[in-house]
């Protein structure tokens, strides 16, 4: 990595922190804990658009400005299995007719475990000639690599050479924690900085006890870990495959004081304000747990007023948050009860505008 990458690097970040800072000053926050990305290879996805070009193959991505395509052979932002798939994945497929025909996008997922899942989209049916070539592919990829998945996919058709998912192996705290990352489901994209938001939200769990309520918990990426920390965890998450990824977690994982209900947030509020029942909750008794904590990761549009105004009858509240505007509106309702007692800043997406954040509020 070049000196000005990593000058470009901390510039950025810089300007990150001041930008949070600003958003969180009305409401008294201490400190920010700030954790960096590595400045390269970080992404553990990437999405790439196919470019057919004579007897030639390459990856293209767009500019965001001009809408221009540029070629693509590595990508610095990507983990190194996935630089070192692009370059094999091309190599083998240019002069092959049955795999390169109607290709037109490749997506790539991978884990700190080293393993691959390579999904292959196109504009054809894919047959069974297709599937032996793919079987063929998956064969010259396989010594390169800690395990290798193809996917096909085309209009109402998925082939599967392999698994759908890869096994990651995340290192936390000292101890690892297993988990099913499903193709095409919701991940953490920076395995490095997602471990520092475990390791800041077990930090901030620490002196707590009780139950830990989790919405919009995923596969269970802090509902497991927390687990440790808390006598009971019940995760309420509205995706299947999360669901049914978050159940093969706790298995591999040996947790017994975890649950994961598919109910959406704005549903399990319903449920614990006693306004419905639901058939998902059955043999969970709700009024049975003692939840002095919730933790919530919502999406960019943050939590809508009656999930806020529910949450705030909890002594803590770890927020996640992946868009601080919508951050700091909520929590203006959020400061009428609580103080921010924490804030973390983590770099998850480095040079983008994008900031991931967390705070720990207790009641006043």
């Amino acid at each position: 990595m070049s000196a000005n990458t990593k000058q470009d690097y901390q510039l950025q970040l810089s300007e990150k922190v001041d930008r949070l800072n600003t958003l969180l000053n009305p409401f008294d926050t201490p400190e920010l804990s700030v954790y960096p990305s590595p400045a390269e290879h970080y992404r553990m996805r990437a999405e790439f658009r196919v470019w057919h070009e004579g007897d030639d193959l390459y990856h293209i991505m767009f500019d965001q400005q001009s809408k221009q395509k540029y070629r693509v052979d590595q990508f610095a932002p990507a983990c190194k299995s996935i630089n070192a798939a692009m370059q094999h994945l091309i190599e083998y497929i240019k002069p092959n007719q049955i795999l390169r025909k109607k290709l037109f996008q490749v997506d790539y997922l991978s884990g700190l475990s080293g393993e691959l899942v390579i999904s292959l989209l196109y504009h054809k049916p894919l047959d069974e000639e297709w599937n032996e070539e793919a079987n063929q592919l998956r064969n010259y990829l396989a010594p390169y690599f800690n395990g290798v998945n193809i996917i096909g996919r085309a209009r109402k058709q998925k082939c599967v050479i392999g698994n759908d998912f890869i096994i990651e192996r995340l290192p936390v705290n000292g101890r690892e924690f297993i988990f099913k990352h499903i193709e095409n489901s919701f991940t953490q994209p920076n395995a490095i900085v997602n471990c520092s938001m475990i390791e800041w939200a077990l930090k901030c769990a620490a002196p707590l006890n009780g139950d830990l309520l989790e919405m919009y918990c995923g596969a269970g990426n802090f509902s497991l870990p927390l687990a440790l920390h808390f006598d009971n965890v019940i995760g309420t998450e509205i995706a299947k495959p999360s669901v049914q990824a978050a159940q093969y977690n706790i298995e591999a994982n040996k947790l017994d004081n975890v649950k994961i209900v598919r109910l959406s947030a704005e549903e399990f509020t319903e449920a614990m304000q006693g306004k419905r029942t639901f058939s998902r909750l059955e043999g969970i008794s709700l009024d049975q747990y003692n939840f002095t904590t919730v933790l919530v990761d919502p999406p960019r549009a943050g939590l809508d007023e009656p999930s806020l105004r529910m949450i705030q009858a909890y002594d803590n509240i770890i927020y996640i948050s992946c868009n601080p505007d919508t951050l700091a509106e909520n929590l203006t309702l959020l400061s009428e009860t609580h103080k921010i007692s924490q804030a973390a800043l983590f770099d998850q997406f480095p040079f983008t505008h994008h900031i991931e954040t967390g705070v720990l509020l207790t009641k006043k």
